[in-house]
This record gives structure tokens, C-alpha cells and sequence, in this order.
């Protein structure tokens, strides 16, 4: 058993994806750091020979864990309230696998870092391996300033306990893209008494109602109530900790293709496309122009190894392909707008 690694979840929908975030695990965290893949489902071909070519990445294989871990948010998930409303305001991703991430704590390594297949490594870890010696959770984003409305927790119901207030609960509101523990942190006792609290105890209306299907949510629930130490370095006192980090709202400085927080050209421990999909990703790597910020960063690391593969010109996308991205980006909003 490895005292340290790294963990993504992916699958053969998103191989363009892990392939440029193992490149940019590679070359910007380091090199000898084992990393293990944790299906999203069995559609794996394309990781498995991936995975063949590299000399540090395996395969998480203990499907009895990802099964438990599956379960448990299912049966979470069937007992919020929202879940007794139509279901044509569940969101297309309902009942997805990605609370599989949560293997982790039962995996294969002592302390570990998870980075969501989105996401570009910037930086060494360093110092979240640091930070993992006084705490069992190290975050990095900004979802402690969200509103109430869309917060992972419900606050007000929260509140009503008199178990915590707002000012207890805002400094844990983390998001589940990329963060540091440990394994053994939920036992499988200690997940049975959470299940209690949240089905039995009605606990589970402590997730907002907008994302009760949402791994980070119930993430966030966890945490919170485990009332284990948490660290987030947006809220850290030393100002060159505190970055952006997301693709499609903070402004960053490529330097030889690392980026950096533009003010005061911090370096950012990752870079997360999130909102796109694995859709564009690949129509990118195809070599058609879909208007992803820091595009040209994603394909510099997704061909890294292939360079004679990358696309020497971005075309236009077709007036079908326009078409297509316009109804699939206007049927997410209105599922968000349902939820």
C-alpha cells in the first residue's frame, strides 16, 4: 500500500480528457507519483490500453467498494424529498456514478489527492501533503461564497438544529473537483450512522434541495458532520494561497504553459473546465474550434506525447454541429432550471 497517490474517475467518454490531465500530472506534479483510475463505469477500453502505457497508473478494481459507495448515495438520494417530485425535474445526470470517487477512502492509498477528469495539474502538491498533517480535508475553491439559495447545504435548516450556525457552516462548504485525505477516514460503521442520521433522522434535508443528487453535496454533508479538521486555501491567512481556478471565470497567465492566477501571478494547483463537456473535448481534439477557454493549454497537454497528432488548425464547427451544442447547452438550462 502506497502512503501517497493520486485518484481521478474516468472512462472511455472522456479518454481525451485523462489523457491530457496524466500528461499534466506528469510533467507539472511529478512523474513518480502513482495515480489510480476509478471507473465510472465499465466502458474502459480506451483507459485500459492507456493505462498499459504508462508505468505508474492502474485500475481501481474492488468493484464490492464501489458498489457500497453506490448504494449508499442511491438510498440517500431516494429519501430527500425532492426525489418524491416528477421526474422531469431530475437532471439528466441523476443517479450518475460519480460518488464513486468516494472509493478512495477505502482504497490503496494512505493520503491521496482526487482531481475530477476535467482538470489540468499545475502545480506540485506539496502543500496539500502539508496541510494533510493537520487536517483530514484540504479543499481549494470558493463554494463557502455561494448564496444560500445555491449552496450545498440547506443553512436555515441547519440552523433551526441549533447544532450549527451560519458562521460555522460557511468555512465548510467545499466543492468535490479536487481536494486531499485520507483513506479509513468512513469506516463502514461510521457510514452506516451517517445513513441513519440522513434517512432515519431526516438529515438528508440538510442538502439543498437544487443538488440532492450531487456527489459534492452529499460530500459536503459528510464532512460537516463527521467533525473532522478541514482546510481550504481560498480561506487560508497567507494571500498567495488564495486563486482562482476555474476555466470559464478566472483570468490566468500561461508561462510555458503552466498557468497562473493573473493577480499577482500565483501559482494555481489546477485549472477546471468545468461546464464544458466531454462532448467539446473531443470535437477540440478533432480539431474543430468550440470556444473553449484555455483551449490551447488542454490540447499543448493532451498531445504532449503525440505532438504530431495535435491539430495544426482549429476549424469552424458546422452549421450541425453549432446545432447540436446550442440544443444540448439549452436543454441544461432549462433541467437546471426545473431542478
Amino acid at each position: 500500500m502506497d502512503s501517497f497517490g493520486i485518484y481521478t474517475l474516468a472512462n472511455d467518454v472522456v479518454f481525451d480528457q485523462l489523457v491530457a490531465l496524466l500528461n499534466s500530472i506528469e510533467v507539472n506534479v511529478s512523474a513518480d507519483i502513482p495515480i489510480c483510475i476509478i471507473p465510472y463505469n465499465e466502458q474502459l477500453d480506451l483507459v485500459r490500453k492507456e493505462i498499459n502505457n504508462r508505468k505508474n497508473v492502474i485500475l481501481f478494481d474492488n468493484w464490492d467498494v464501489i458498489q457500497h459507495w453506490e448504494e449508499f448515495a442511491h438510498q440517500v438520494w431516494a429519501a430527500h424529498p425532492r426525489e418524491k417530485e416528477a421526474k422531469l425535474s431530475r437532471p439528466s445526470w441523476y443517479k450518475s456514478h460519480l460518488q464513486r470517487k468516494f472509493v478512495a477512502f477505502e482504497g490503496i492509498f494512505d493520503k491521496f489527492v482526487f482531481y475530477d477528469g476535467d482538470s489540468l495539474a499545475m502545480k506540485p502538491l506539496n502543500n496539500v501533503i502539508d496541510k494533510l498533517e493537520t487536517s483530514d480535508f484540504v479543499f481549494d475553491d470558493w463554494e463557502h461564497l455561494k448564496d444560500r439559495a445555491v449552496a450545498a447545504l440547506n443553512i436555515s435548516v441547519i440552523e433551526k438544529t441549533g447544532l450549527y450556525t451560519e458562521a460555522d457552516i460557511r468555512p465548510q462548504l467545499h466543492c468535490s473537483s479536487f481536494f486531499g485525505s485520507k483513506r479509513g477516514l468512513f469506516t463502514v460503521k461510521e457510514i452506516e450512522i451517517l445513513k441513519e442520521r440522513l434517512i432515519t433522522q431526516k438529515e438528508v434535508e440538510w442538502i439543498n434541495g437544487h443538488g440532492w443528487w450531487d456527489d459534492s453535496f452529499l460530500f459536503n454533508y459528510m464532512t460537516l458532520r463527521c467533525d473532522r479538521p478541514l482546510f481550504n486555501f481560498t480561506l487560508s491567512p497567507n494571500g498567495e494561497d488564495r486563486t482562482g481556478n476555474c476555466a470559464n471565470a478566472d483570468p490566468f497567465v500561461n508561462i510555458n504553459n503552466v498557468l497562473y492566477n493573473q493577480d499577482g501571478l500565483k501559482p494555481i494547483h489546477r485549472i477546471h473546465y468545468m461546464s464544458y463537456s466531454s462532448r467539446d473535448f473531443a470535437q477540440l481534439s478533432q480539431g474543430q474550434d468550440v470556444n473553449i477557454c484555455y483551449g490551447d493549454e488542454f490540447l499543448h497537454y493532451r498531445f504532449l506525447k503525440e505532438p504530431e497528432q495535435r491539430p495544426k488548425q482549429l476549424k469552424p464547427a458546422s452549421i450541425i454541429t453549432k446545432t447540436n451544442n446550442f440544443f444540448n447547452k439549452t436543454m441544461n438550462k432549462i433541467q437546471r432550471t426545473l431542478r
